[in-house]
This record gives C-alpha cells, sequence and structure tokens, in this order.
C-alpha cells in the first residue's frame, strides 16, 4: 500500500537550516555540515560538489528512496535548491507547493506547480501509483502534513552540530504524535531514523 514519507536533516538542536538560508546560500551559514552525509563528505557552496555518499548514508538513501514514485516539497525548497539545475533529480514527478503556480516549468522538467498541500498530496499520490510520495523541505510543509495526519512515516537525519540558529523543524508546532522507530542507520556525519506515525495529530495543550 502507498505510503506518506516526511523526510528531513536537522542539527543535534533541531534546526534544518542556519541564519540565512536562501537561493544563493541554500542550507543558510554553516548549514551546509547538515549535508555532509549527502556528499560524503565536507563541501562548500562556492567548491562544487556532487552526491558521494557511501557506507550506511547510502544504504539508508538507497532504501528510502527504493519506493518513492513523487514528491512533494515547498517553493522555498525548490528556489533554494536552485530547481535543481532545471530538471527534477528525483523518482517521478516533483509537486512543488506554491502561491505563484503561472511560472510553470515544461512538462519535461517533471515539475508541477500546486497552490495547495491537499491538492499537490492527492495528485502526488495519483502519480505515485503503488509507490510511495516523499514529503520533503522545507519544515514547513513537513509540519503542515503531519498536523493534517498525512504522513505516514517520519524520517529524521541527525547530523552532528549544534547550529544555534537558523529555521527549526518542529517550531510553531503544537501538537501531540506518537511515533514508533522503524529502523536507525548511524554514520560519522548523520544517525538516519525512520519513525511509523503510529497516532493522529492531536493538540498538546490537551495534555497540560
Amino acid at each position: 500500500m502507498s505510503k506518506i514519507i516526511a523526510s528531513i536533516t536537522t542539527s543535534v538542536d533541531g534546526f534544518v537550516t542556519g541564519p540565512g538560508d536562501g537561493p544563493e546560500c541554500g542550507l543558510g551559514r554553516g548549514g551546509e555540515r547538515l549535508h555532509y552525509w549527502v556528499m560524503g563528505g565536507p563541501w562548500t557552496y562556492d567548491g562544487g560538489h556532487d552526491f558521494a555518499m557511501h557506507g550506511p548514508d547510502k544504504e539508508f538513501y538507497d532504501e528510502l528512496v527504493s519506493t518513492v514514485a513523487s514528491g512533494v516539497v515547498g517553493r522555498g525548497m525548490y528556489d533554494a535548491a536552485g530547481a535543481w539545475g532545471g530538471t527534477n533529480p528525483f523518482p517521478g514527478t516533483l509537486f512543488v507547493l506554491t502561491h505563484r503556480t503561472a511560472d510553470q516549468p515544461p512538462a519535461e522538467a517533471r515539475f508541477r506547480f500546486v497552490a495547495n498541500l491537499d491538492t499537490a498530496l492527492a495528485q502526488a499520490a495519483e502519480a505515485a501509483g503503488e509507490g510511495d510520495v516523499a514529503v520533503g523541505g522545507g519544515a514547513d510543509i513537513i509540519r503542515q502534513a503531519l498536523a493534517a495526519g498525512k504522513v505516514d512515516e517520519l524520517v529524521i537525519s541527525t547530523a552532528p552540530v549544534i547550529l544555534g540558529a537558523g529555521k527549526r523543524l518542529f517550531d510553531g508546532f503544537h501538537h501531540d504524535l506518537d511515533l514508533e522507530v522503524i529502523k536507525a542507520y548511524s554514520s560519522r556525519y548523520a544517525t538516519h531514523v525512520r519513525y511509523a506515525v503510529t497516532s493522529k495529530a492531536r493538540p498538546a495543550d490537551l495534555y497540560r
């Protein structure tokens, strides 16, 4: 059965970017350290980089994407990534949540701009067929999907760094959820944990 899988990388103190993130500095100042596991080691915005995962990081990533057939991301992530050079590098169609749908790229780029989250998830599920739908950044998209009870699996990669500032994954998220660890992987650059979401989101103040 198809699942919706939300995944993101955070620092130990819960930041998904450093300060000053944007198109010229996608993960913010110091935030590139969050993705050492993706690049296979240290990299810089100016120095050029390639995907060079290995060991547990590659095992984690390959298993994660092996069932994915479409995805959903926010416009902020799309812009910060420079539209991945103009072509979707991920499996299937990537649905981009944005209020600016008029600048939809050509179909061959495999991006589709959608104005609201419910529509994006529904269209992504239809496009995925029996495959899974990946929900990526930014953090706000993941918070919305969790709060709406749409996420079947939450995947958090924690990099061994404390950023101290930036954008937090759960900033303003006032809900209570139950999770179950499915599998964990660890390398020198990150600890990756796959969680099954085993309850619907509930307002956290029910327990106060």
